[in-house]
């Protein structure tokens, strides 16, 4: 995927150079949030990048918990949201991620560190789950918007 990117950036590279900064500007926001939108919607598939499902949840003993328990509760529901997945765009880079405590959550996740789930908690190693990354579709996504705004 990587090599796919850097020949994306090098097609890009000689046809961004024609814009205005303003014009630039423009184009880095909306392909921003294009790329935050599917980026959005394959948390909400559950799906890695390459497509394949995230690991499951750990199941958990639920039986000493006080009021309702509820059932098949969607991973990363408010970290999709745009309140915590941010887009920045300016006339030399677009960033889609997360800020403050957030991205803390967000980057155990993608990488698969160790983290305490409560205070005072063991530290458990959380599974691999990639939130962020490049799909072929994602690149088209690109193409399309520079081709778009150069028209």
């Amino acid at each position: 995927m990587a090599d796919k990117l850097e020949a994306l950036e090098t097609w890009a590279a000689g046809l961004l150079e024609q814009l205005q900064p303003t014009a630039r500007n423009q184009l880095a926001r909306s392909i921003g949030q294009e790329l935050r939108r599917s980026q959005q919607k394959r948390v909400q598939a559950q799906k890695n990048p390459d497509g394949s499902k995230f690991a499951p949840r750990k199941k958990r003993d639920l039986r000493g918990k006080q009021g309702r328990i509820r059932r098949k509760v969607e991973m990363f529901k408010k970290l999709r949201t745009a309140t915590y997945m941010k887009v920045h765009g300016d006339r030399n880079a677009v960033t889609v991620g997360f800020t403050g405590r957030i991205a803390r959550i967000a980057r155990i996740h993608q990488f698969g560190l160790k983290d305490r789930a409560e205070r005072g908690s063991p530290e458990v190693r959380f599974e691999k789950r990639e939130i962020l990354g490049f799909t072929n579709p994602e690149l088209d996504i690109i193409r399309t918007e520079i081709l778009a705004r150069l028209t």
